[in-house]
């Protein structure tokens, strides 16, 4: 499942998103990833979270973005959960339409079990339709 956590650029999802984060750390018993766009959270998060700044990865498109997810994803059988803090960013969709990335995303959460959460910066009424279900937190 792919959750979103959208807002204006600071409102406070990324701390939403890092006390969401280390809080479900306490619950699972499988890994979990924070992909971010810097390390400027590296020591807000729980040492058992696993970091990757995106950026060092030279990720030109959204369809790379994805192809990496599915890299970890196929790297870590024992992943149970994905933090994407600047989505829009990291994803390079800034100014884009995140739909169909969010779809393939979704797809790929399905079927390997990893359950998704999505830092997104525009306000709850200016997404697509077809994702305004997906808020779980509108800033």
């Amino acid at each position: 499942m792919v959750q979103l956590i959208v807002g204006k650029k600071g409102k406070g999802k990324t701390k939403a998103l890092l006390d969401k984060v280390n809080e479900e750390i306490r619950n699972i018993l499988g890994n979990v990833v924070f992909l971010d766009k810097n390390t400027k959270h590296m020591y807000e998060l729980n040492n058992k979270i696993r970091l990757i700044v995106v950026p060092d990865f030279d990720i030109e498109s959204a369809d790379s973005f994805v192809g990496f997810v599915a890299g970890i994803i196929s790297q870590d059988h024992d992943l149970q959960q994905m933090y994407f803090d600047s989505f829009r960013n990291i994803a390079c969709l800034e100014d884009e339409d995140i739909s169909d990335t969010v779809a393939k995303l979704d797809k790929l959460s399905e079927k390997y079990s990893v359950d998704m959460v999505l830092s997104v910066s525009t306000d709850k009424q200016e997404l697509p339709e077809n994702l305004r279900e997906r808020v779980i937190m509108a800033l």
